[in-house]
């Protein structure tokens, strides 16, 4: 697979006036666009909310709802929308979408961003994201991934509604449904974003973790714990067997609606010379509002012989783009591709996740 064709970007037309525009396609790619710039949700659920509308009607059909009015009476429709769908029946480009292409900023090109072949760090609806498994895989099959792992929330952390064992069985049926029936290129790999507890435990049952393909370890709580205890509970996640990730290790917040976080205080020597002795790979977290690790602690990592995994942190479609951000930074550190679990295909990733449990 081309490095173009795995980091493509969703285009409906070329110009403003080609003979056909899908309507769908052009409310998918606004909110495609919305989300990788981290617009506010209810801004990017109008445009999914008005594909999921018009989703399957023909075009001559939605023709006839639009000079009847019925269109504009459409629950899930609204001004901008209908103006969007509009414009694609037409013929034309929407004014809208050729507005935030025309101000889209591309991610920065890097060759190991073109090398990237999966994501170990994605959410749904099942805990905080915000569209069903479904969508993020079709996001997935387009940008060309390989495969990515579902990583929901665990029950712990109640605010990001996660996973109890019950409901994580329920996910994981679904994924197993999917992966059988799709059509799709893209792999589907089960898996959770597990809190690591204050006492350094896992938030999720031994049972579950022996059915899931990835289990990525992170920190949501209590991050401004001193050195010496956030370091014992760090170095507790990694040596414990069913860990293949250390997910975003400072907690930082840089920019972003959420505002910023410093970064927690832990021995960082000590904790990435436990990754590389136990095959742990440490995230380069892609989201713009962490960029988690900073590039210091990145050139410890590699200093230290750690592997890495480059993820979006996805919680929406558009936002499964952000490797590119991630990818740009790896590179600029000097990381190379082989050391990126995520440039590896799908049979070398397999044996290295099972070696871990």
């Amino acid at each position: 697979m081309s490095a173009s064709l795995r980091n493509r970007w969703p285009r409906v037309a070329a110009s403003r006036h080609d003979e056909r525009m899908d309507a769908v396609a052009a409310l998918n790619e606004i909110a495609f666009l919305l989300e990788y710039d981290l617009a506010p949700r209810f801004k990017v659920q109008a445009f999914r909310r008005a594909a999921s509308a018009i989703a399957g009607v023909p075009d001559a059909e939605l023709r006839d709802r639009l000079a009847d009015g019925r269109l504009a009476r459409t629950k899930g429709i609204g001004d901008r929308t209908l103006q969007v769908v509009t414009q694609a029946l037409e013929g034309e480009l929407p004014d809208y979408l050729a507005k935030l292409r025309d101000a889209r900023q591309a991610p920065p090109e890097s060759e190991l961003a073109g090398l990237l072949r999966g994501d170990l760090h994605t959410h749904t609806e099942w805990s905080d994201g915000t569209v069903p498994i479904a969508a993020m895989a079709d996001a997935a099959d387009m940008l060309g991934r390989e495969y990515i792992a579902i990583t929901d929330h665990s029950p712990h952390l109640t605010v990001a509604n996660g996973l109890s064992v019950e409901r994580l069985q329920k996910q994981l049926a679904d994924i197993d449904e999917w992966n059988r029936t799709s059509q799709h290129d893209v792999t589907l790999l089960t898996g959770i974003e597990v809190d690591i507890l204050e006492d350094g435990t896992l938030d999720q049952t031994r049972e579950m973790f022996g059915r899931l393909d990835v289990v990525t370890a992170s920190v949501h709580s209590k991050l401004r714990a001193d050195r010496a205890v956030m370091t014992a509970r760090m170095l507790a996640a990694v040596h414990d067997p069913a860990t293949n990730v250390l997910g975003h290790c400072t907690g930082r917040l840089v920019q972003g609606s959420r505002g910023t976080r410093p970064q927690s205080e832990f021995d960082a020597e000590k904790v990435f010379a436990a990754c590389a002795a136990e095959g742990v790979a440490v995230e380069i977290n892609s989201r713009p509002e962490r960029q988690d690790p900073p590039d210091e602690l990145i050139a410890m990592a590699l200093d230290a012989g750690c592997l890495f995994s480059i993820d979006s942190d996805a919680h929406a479609p558009g936002h499964l783009a952000f490797v590119a951000l991630g990818a740009a930074r790896a590179e600029a550190a000097g990381v190379p591709a082989d050391r990126v679990v995520t440039t590896w295909p799908l049979p070398r990733l397999r044996e290295w996740l099972a070696a871990r449990g």
